[in-house]
């Protein structure tokens, strides 16, 4: 039980790195890059900046918060690193499907800037992902 809530406190700190690249982002597009319309700041601008927090999140999870399942597995190899990538960013992606859809129910329902209902979506998301990660993307080779 300790090894699995050491694990959450480093995919939480990991999440809080991931949101606030995710955060930034979104900010300075939103802002300044997309601010003119809807689809921009509300669709393209957490687009992009989700994209931006995956690379980090995945980076940080590979090397640091499951690198007893990584780094340290007999088949670790640069292909599995972005076979694994491929499928973090997959089930990360159907989170942010999720995720969106949080957004814009707590917009429509309250009329908050972007950045604050992202922030919102994002605490509903995170278990979410810990799970899926702890589970199917990291899991726990089974000794042969």
């Amino acid at each position: 039980m300790a090894k699995f809530l050491i694990r959450y406190a480093k995919f939480a700190g990991t999440s809080a790195v991931g949101s606030i690249v995710d955060t930034l982002v979104l900010w300075l597009l939103s802002d300044l890059v997309f601010s003119k319309g809807y689809w921009g700041e509300y669709i393209i601008s957490p687009l992009i900046s989700f994209q931006c927090a995956v690379a980090v999140n995945y980076m940080i999870s590979y090397f640091y918060v499951w690198k007893d399942r990584t780094r340290k597995s007999p088949d670790a190899s640069v292909k599995r690193f972005f076979k694994l990538y491929g499928a973090y960013n997959l089930s990360n992606s159907a989170v942010f499907l999720f995720r969106l859809g949080v957004l814009l129910l707590i917009e429509r329902f309250t009329g908050w800037d972007v950045v604050i209902c992202n922030l919102v979506a994002m605490c509903f998301s995170g278990i979410i992902n810990f799970a899926i990660n702890n589970l199917v993307i990291f899991k726990k080779k089974k000794a042969v």
